[in-house]
């Protein structure tokens, strides 16, 4: 039997990246992470693998290359089926869980880049939006340890990699998720005592002085300058891409 190469083309700071890289974790298959150097040029590999979108996490199974995180994600749940399933097998509860991935994808990450990307008023603004949203996830959570229940699965994966950003967000904007969202804390840490996720994810003081270089890059201006340079607005909706990490942060539907 040949035999059968996994290869990640990854982004460290990417919460993207990291889900696919948890996922592989979580069902033990043995992989190779290449590190795109997306502000030095993406390399050939990149470009040929994903000439659409040009972005990364791209999965290449046997050369076969998958795009789109939540779909990598899946990709793997279905290829790698001997061990536990990350997404459910009932219709519905597959379908409550990728409403909320689909949730996380939409709403979180944009949110929070508002808060380091704002000033003033506006950064003010921003927070509540994002601590509004942060709520309704809590409430989506409940008493449940998981998104799913008792085991962590397919949401749980999707949405822990967000939270890499979450220190960055808490210094720009001056709170503690911890203080509005207890029980959304609550599951943060017992999604990092998992092995799988605690060596995929980097330290947060990192993506906090990752996202400080991005600031000084562009100066004072950076909530003006920012959107122009950093992000791409689409015109189908409001989802922010961010393309100076060549990394999605948008579904396109």
């Amino acid at each position: 039997m040949s035999k059968v190469e996994v290869v990640l083309l990854d982004c460290w700071a990417s919460p993207f990246c990291m889900r696919a890289n948890i996922a592989l974790e979580e069902k033990g298959v043995q992989h190779e992470r290449r590190e795109e150097n997306l502000f030095g040029g993406k390399s050939e590999l990149l470009l040929k693998s994903n000439p659409i979108h040009q972005k990364v996490p791209v999965l290449l199974h046997n050369g076969k290359p998958i795009s789109e995180s939540t779909t990598v994600v899946g990709y793997i749940d279905e290829v790698w089926s001997s061990s536990t399933p990350l997404l459910r097998t009932y219709p519905y509860e597959r379908a409550q869980a990728q409403f909320w991935a689909d949730f996380f994808d939409k709403k979180v990450f944009e949110a929070g880049g508002e808060i380091w990307t704002s000033e003033g008023e506006a950064k003010e603004v921003a927070k509540k939006d994002f601590l509004e949203i942060l709520t309704q996830l809590e409430g989506a959570l409940g008493d449940k340890s998981f998104y799913g229940g008792d085991a962590f699965g397919f949401v749980d994966i999707i949405a822990i990699g967000l939270t890499s950003w979450f220190v960055a967000y808490e210094k720009f904007g001056g709170f503690k998720v911890e203080d509005h969202c207890p029980k959304f804390s609550a599951w943060m840490k017992r999604c990092m005592q998992r092995e799988t996720v605690a060596k995929v994810l980097p330290d947060p003081e990192k993506i906090y002085e990752f996202v400080i270089t991005l600031r000084k890059m562009h100066g004072r201006g950076v909530s003006v300058r920012f959107r122009s340079v950093f992000f791409k607005l689409t015109n189908r909706n409001r989802y922010f891409r961010f393309s100076i990490l060549s990394t999605e942060t948008d579904r396109n539907s």
